[in-house]
């Protein structure tokens, strides 16, 4: 009882400063924040078990009671959020897109939200109609250039490719990791979707990984096709660190800074999409700084691909004030769509289990990628 009210207030209140509330708020409230309906099923188990023992007289289990009602209506407060997400999403793609937006769309949108697992299973993973190919090699680095594809069983072809890059501050992190709701979805649409490890510090640094990224692709403009893909039709996403490789690659094809011995492999992708990023300082807090060269906001150029980008408003590790300021800033540069939801009550790694509020998010790609590939270019308002 004690653990579930100690994570329900860090994943409700999620404290943001000192740095070191912040931290505690991602370790400890982001389970909860995401599947709260487990800790009201531990509330209601631990009151069973109580009442069993017939204990509820007595006034350590009124004290008891007490904070197991307060902790269920944080928990009710936190499971709003995630259900919210969903209005959220679809109002950041109507903003952008326009109110027409679905028009254009060719493939169904709308799907029956897994309620059983995000419920009782949050963490599996596994789907009947996806195989996952682990552990291809796509450079010398040893298990640090090796990448996942994720497909149909029935290997479709000329299926549009996503490559997702993981998180982990460029410390740690791994690609079979984080959103993987995302990929086994998307795969069972019919797309083909990839995996990558890239290398970590202090193995390399910058640009080191963004190196690796721009491998990862050249990879896959050569070899995917052998998987069913059409590498024409490339996306690249990521989440926190990933986020950041992606918005680097999306920002800099055929950069040959980017491609040393590779120079002449196409690196050009379709669109990107990223989640919880770090993109560089917050410009209200240091206006005069100058832009770091591994930071996305230094490659802001007219030419940028469609992006969709997703913040929760309690990331206690990569601030949403960050996010919001890039979003804006590139959607001022580009002349391309750029999709910005903030959700509510979302923290830092919102995409490892299935839940409300990343099944939305899900839902959110799938319709950005399906208007992206109906219109590949989509000219913003410059009056915008």
């Amino acid at each position: 009882m004690a653990l579930v009210a100690w994570c329900t207030f860090f994943a409700v209140v999620a404290p943001r400063r000192p740095r070191p509330l912040a931290t505690m708020s991602f370790w400890f409230g982001l389970t909860l924040n995401e599947v709260p309906f487990l800790g009201i099923l531990a509330l209601l188990a631990s009151t069973a078990l109580t009442a069993a023992q017939g204990d509820l007289e007595s006034s350590g289990a009124r004290v008891t009671a007490a904070v197991a009602a307060v902790t269920s209506a944080g928990l009710a407060v936190s499971a709003w959020r995630g259900v919210r997400t969903d209005r959220v999403v679809g109002q950041a793609l109507d903003r952008e897109l326009g109110a027409d937006w679905r028009n254009r769309v060719r493939v169904p949108l709308r799907r029956r939200r897994p309620w059983a697992r995000i419920l009782l299973l949050p963490g599996l993973m596994w789907r009947r109609d996806v195989e996952r190919i682990p552990n291809i090699s796509y450079g010398d680095a040893g298990r640090r250039n090796l990448l996942d594809i994720y497909r149909r069983r029935d290997a479709p072809q000329n299926a549009p490719v996503l490559i997702y890059f993981h998180g982990g501050g460029y410390t740690s992190g791994a690609k079979n990791r984080e959103a993987r709701p995302l990929l086994y979805q998307l795969a069972s649409r019919g797309w083909v979707c990839i995996s990558a490890n890239y290398r970590l510090r202090p193995q390399t640094s910058f640009p080191g990984h963004q190196i690796d990224a721009k491998k990862a692709i050249a990879w896959a403009r050569e070899h995917a096709p052998a998987y069913g893909a059409d590498p024409s039709r490339l996306f690249v996403a990521g989440s926190s660190a990933g986020s950041n490789l992606a918005a680097l690659s999306a920002l800099t094809p055929n950069d040959p800074a980017f491609q040393p011995g590779f120079e002449s492999a196409d690196t050009s992708v379709t669109a990107a999409i990223c989640l919880y990023g770090y993109y560089g300082h917050h410009f209200g807090e240091t206006p005069d700084r100058a832009p770091s060269p591994n930071q996305p906001w230094a490659y802001l150029n007219p030419g940028a691909p469609p992006f969709l980008i997703a913040h929760g408003t309690k990331d206690a590790l990569a601030t949403v004030e960050a996010t919001r300021n890039f979003a804006r800033r590139l959607r001022h540069t580009s002349a391309n769509a750029v999709v910005y939801a903030e959700l509510p009550g979302g923290q830092h790694a919102f995409d490892l289990f299935h839940s409300p509020r990343f099944e939305a998010v899900v839902d959110g790609v799938e319709a950005f990628a399906a208007w992206v590939l109906a219109a590949p270019r989509h000219t913003a308002d410059p009056a915008r």
